[in-house]
């Protein structure tokens, strides 16, 4: 059974299931797809079919295909859970899933690609006011992100106790996009001493988009 990951280095949703796999110690065969060369390769008719929205990842395992990393990210702890990327207790598991949820559902959206297209493009905005635009909303998020961390019960090295959850799959590549952008992240110690604890370990380091082989 054949397992493909269609991936771009710099995609956020890429990461994060690069480093589930990584984490898992499963295997997959990574097809690039470059978001901006002629066009964005995503919107080519081949791609559609794989996934009408134009987005990447998509993960195949076998006959099934999935796009939508937090998806992807729970799909992959109930097919393979161990070792587990969600707490024992339902509570934890809840706690990793909102965290999870902040990054993928509130603050990423608002910065991919195509939104920052959409407003350079169509809306005819400068670059200083993309790079405001983009500092906004990840301030927003991480300010809200370093109140959870901080108030939690449950903290840890990691965004959920002492072992990385889904929590972190999302949280190292947001950090990625924050300081690609430059935007100071100083205000947020809890949220780094976590990213730093992810990146110490080897499942981070081998995800990270300058060692990929589709990378700039």
């Amino acid at each position: 059974m054949e397992r493909v990951l269609h991936t771009y280095f710099r995609s956020s949703a890429s990461y994060r299931v690069r480093i589930a796999l990584n984490l898992k110690g499963l295997q997959a065969r990574h097809v690039p797809v470059h978001l901006t060369r002629a066009g964005g390769e995503q919107f080519s008719d081949a791609y559609r079919k794989l996934n009408p929205l134009a987005l990447v990842p998509v993960l195949t395992d076998g006959d099934l295909r999935l796009s939508q990393s937090l998806a992807i990210l729970e799909y992959l702890d109930e097919r393979y859970p161990s070792p587990p990327l969600l707490p024992a207790s339902i509570e934890g598991r809840a706690r990793a899933r909102q965290l999870a949820s902040m990054i993928a559902c509130e603050i990423h959206p608002l910065n991919n690609l195509r939104v920052l297209k959409y407003l350079t493009g169509k809306l005819g905005l400068p670059d200083e006011a993309k790079g405001e635009w983009i500092a906004h909303w990840i301030h927003l998020g991480f300010e809200a992100f370093e109140a959870e961390l901080r108030s939690s019960t449950s903290g840890g090295r990691f965004c959920v106790g002492d072992s990385p959850t889904i929590a972190d799959c999302c949280l190292v590549p947001q950090v990625f996009n924050a300081q690609r952008f430059h935007v100071d992240l100083s205000a947020y110690p809890t949220l780094l001493a976590v990213h730093q604890a992810c990146e110490a370990l080897p499942a981070f380091q081998a995800a990270h988009p300058a060692r990929q082989p589709d990378a700039e």
